[in-house]
């Protein structure tokens, strides 16, 4: 018996469709147009709806993700092998500031968050420990549980502790161009907004990145004089770097007593702070897709795309990112730049990233993956307009470069340069200064932050069976016709702000899944 083929068709000139029956549709199926399948086609796999002539254009999402290798006949599947990609957009002569849609505010939505003294707001309550280098990781990771099982129980209002572990500091050439990229995104993750404007520092003491190049005079002050006011410490105790070398520290023991002591200090100033209601304008949430599919634009990213618009609407910054999956779209972009000097900046950071790819004799098709391929995606040009639908339809108000920080005034919707690699995505856009994270999966990955709670969409309600307690709103509802966009878009915006609230936890937060901070780092390694 033959089931229903549920095949999904993104524009009305595309001359492919994408199936999205469960375990996908076999050979001789019958559609409803009449057509019958000449081969069976996997779930989230390209059907030709019509006859493919040789050199014509493979057609998704209403633009060319190929050109067929071959007479392509309908019925056909369509994957990789049977098209080549496009060449890439070339970076001039590009609409800017021409498709710029409005929308009346949304008034009214809040969430409960820790309001902090440079004007942002933190959605958790957490002490940080900043490192300078990976030399200090493993007497941190000591320092952290022992944190945990004596410290935090004394101060219930801290969440938890952070160790800001990275893989840079030493061994690299601290001066060389680019090098600023991770040393102004570990200064700017240590002052992400749920870390409360607390900022403690553990340095080894002979490392390239010493504490007053990462945390420069005026950056952040390296002796803490509310800690003397609040304690009554002297100023020497309150110096918010432990230096492991120093002579005072007694071995390794000495080491983490001393990291202990410094922590207490942070954490009463933490555990006094409290959550009170604030408008929507202080969320900062961060979207990203990872392990995508070609449900990945049909069903998790454009409902994420609707709830960023009710975002803007109502005031909060939206951050999304990963060059290589918009920059066969850039003309969709610079379209929606808020002016030119958006639109330029924009193009800039595209150039940059084009020849930083370049001196690593790579291309923007690196980026597709095998499970990327597996779920129906055949290059980065299908994947990139699968991926910008998450950035929804408003305005793009600004752009940060990898590590940047939100300034005063950038808010709204903002496109924060960075690499497409989930976890290095995730440090940047925590840098940027992200307080809530949405991400969305298609082949499936329990990605989490340790800084900054997680919400994952699944594009396929197989994927959200499967992993239950992994999966927090199942997106591939829409492909079944169970629910809208507008349902699931709604969904998303209601979840994101309980998670900003504290009132709900999350799968990744609940199990405590986190990737590993990754710090992008394009300059030489010696």
């Amino acid at each position: 018996m033959e089931q229903q083929a549920l095949l999904v068709r993104m524009h009305e000139i595309d001359n492919v469709a994408v199936v999205a029956t469960r375990g996908g549709l076999p050979a001789g199926q019958r559609l409803d147009d009449g057509l019958v399948l000449r081969e069976a086609v996997p779930q989230g796999h390209k059907v030709a709806l019509r006859t493919i002539e040789a050199e014509a254009q493979v057609l998704r999402y209403g633009v060319a993700i190929g050109y067929a290798l071959q007479r392509i006949e309908a019925g056909a599947w369509v994957h990789e092998g049977t098209m080549r990609m496009p060449e890439a957009r070339a970076l001039q002569n590009l609409p800017v500031a021409t498709e710029l849609r409005t929308a009346p505010p949304i008034e009214g939505l809040s969430f409960l968050g820790y309001r902090n003294a440079d004007g942002s707001v933190g959605t958790r309550n957490l002490l940080a420990i900043t490192t300078t280098v990976q030399c200090v990781a493993g007497v941190v990771e000591h320092a952290v549980a022992r944190i945990r099982r004596e410290l935090l129980p004394r101060f219930p209002h801290v969440d938890d502790v952070v160790a800001l572990e990275h893989g840079y500091g030493c061994g690299v050439a601290i001066d060389a161009p680019d090098a600023h990229i991770p040393i102004r995104t570990l200064r700017n993750l240590s002052l992400n907004p749920n870390f409360g404007g607390e900022v403690m520092v553990v340095s080894l003491g002979c490392e390239k990145l010493q504490p007053e190049k990462l945390l420069p005079a005026g950056s952040i002050p390296l002796v803490d004089e509310r800690a003397v006011a609040d304690v009554g410490a002297s100023a020497e105790a309150c110096v918010p770097v432990v230096r492991l070398q120093d002579p005072a520290h007694g071995g390794f023991n000495g080491m983490l007593d001393a990291i202990l002591r410094q922590a207490e200090l942070h954490l009463q100033r933490l555990d006094a702070r409290r959550r009170e209601t604030v408008p929507a304008s202080g969320l900062v949430v961060g979207i990203q897709c990872g392990g995508s599919d070609a449900l990945s634009g049909v069903t998790a990213n454009p409902a994420l795309g609707r709830a960023v618009d009710m975002l803007v609407r109502a005031g909060a910054t939206v951050l999304f990112s990963e060059v290589t999956e918009v920059r066969d779209g850039v003309a969709l972009l610079t379209a929606r730049a808020r002016d030119h000097a958006v639109a330029e900046r924009l193009v800039a950071e595209l150039e940059w990233y084009d020849a930083y790819l370049r001196r690593g004799g790579a291309d923007r098709s690196a980026n597709t993956t095998p499970g990327n391929k597996k779920g129906g995606l055949s290059n980065i040009v299908e994947k990139a307009m699968g991926s910008i639908v998450k950035s929804g339809t408003l305005p793009i108000d600004f752009v940060l470069g990898p590590g940047e920080r939100l300034g005063p005034g950038q808010r709204g919707l903002g496109f924060a340069a960075t690499p497409a690699s989930d976890f290095i995505c995730g440090t940047l856009q925590a840098a940027a200064g992200m307080n809530v994270h949405v991400f969305t999966t298609g082949r499936g990955t329990p990605y989490g932050l340790a800084a900054v709670p997680v919400i994952k969409l699944a594009t396929r309600s197989e994927l959200a069976e499967q992993w239950p307690d992994l999966i927090d709103v199942d997106a591939g509802r829409i492909a079944r016709g169970a629910c809208s966009l507008d349902d699931v878009a709604r969904e998303i915006l209601d979840c994101i702000l309980d998670v900003a609230s504290g009132r709900r936890r999350r799968w990744a937060e609940h199990w405590g899944l986190h990737n590993a901070f990754t710090i992008f780092n394009p300059a030489p390694v010696t």
